[in-house]
């Protein structure tokens, strides 16, 4: 509730049986997350990666770690037989991404994505107890388009710590460079810089709807995070894609009933 607030909203519209697993996911993918924001030196990264994925290990051996959210998740794995792999995907992405610089491209932002946003989109499906190629396309999608989203989000907090991770061909483009999104310039190739990230991000939505019709309803309740997504963007659209503009900042009070709309017509 408090470190991934959008997160927990969703998973309060999962059926009650996979609620509290998803809880526990959630408070997992929160650890390895955090941990770049959280050190000073590479090392320290690495020692605590390296703790969750011993976690990992030894729950998948029956004898998790004394830890709140290692013991939930241990009872997630043996209540939906989720796979280890998509646990290591994560934790393995976010250690590669300690290094502390910009993705190369967009592609390379795509795989950050995929195997960290789009990993626990597999393991929520698993939870909903829904195995579907169909599904697991729109899952990659959305992951791919949350994790840019989130890229986008995060870059007024990372400019103010002198450090920018957007792309860096799309910078070189426009002529942008990194200085100038950390003065918070917003002349016009900068607003085009995020408008072609931003655009990346919709057109990974509109793939992922392009065949909502062969995916199982009951997978449905995974991919409500597209609400948050497509606020975020249009309120991008009404600011004329300046990020540091202060309204992209706060909190949308209505996400609440946004999302009961969004599962009570049943679409994401």
């Amino acid at each position: 509730r408090k470190r991934d607030y959008e997160g927990f909203l969703c998973s309060l519209l999962l059926p009650a049986e996979s609620r509290t697993s998803a809880f526990a996911l959630r408070a997992f993918n929160m650890y390895p997350f955090q941990i770049k924001d959280s050190i000073t030196q590479k090392t320290t990264g690495l020692m605590r990666m390296q703790f969750w994925r011993e976690a990992v290990e030894d729950i998948y051996c029956d004898n998790p770690p004394h830890q709140p959210v290692a013991t939930e998740l241990w009872r997630a794995v043996k209540r939906h037989n989720l796979t280890k792999m998509w646990f290591m995907k994560i934790i393995d992405e976010r250690e590669k991404n300690l290094d502390d610089r910009a993705y190369r491209n967009i592609q390379e932002l795509e795989t950050y994505a995929e195997n960290t946003q789009s990993a626990l989109l597999y393991l929520t499906l698993e939870m909903l107890g829904v195995r579907d190629i169909h599904a697991d396309h729109a899952a990659s999608h959305i992951g791919k388009a949350q994790g840019i989203v989130t890229c986008l989000r995060a870059t007024p907090y990372h400019t103010t710590r002198q450090k920018v991770f957007l792309p860096m061909d799309i910078c070189m483009l426009h002529g942008v460079s990194q200085e100038d999104f950390i003065r918070g310039k917003q002349e016009k190739n900068v607003r085009d810089v995020i408008y072609d990230i931003a655009s990346q991000a919709h057109v990974h939505l509109e793939h992922a709807r392009s065949f909502s019709k062969k995916v199982p309803v009951k997978a449905y309740p995974a991919f409500f995070c597209t609400v948050a997504l497509d606020d975020y963007l249009c309120n991008m659209r009404k600011v004329d894609f300046n990020i540091f503009h202060p309204s992209l900042q706060k909190k949308s009070t209505l996400l609440p009933l946004h999302l009961y709309i969004r599962s009570w017509k049943k679409t994401y």
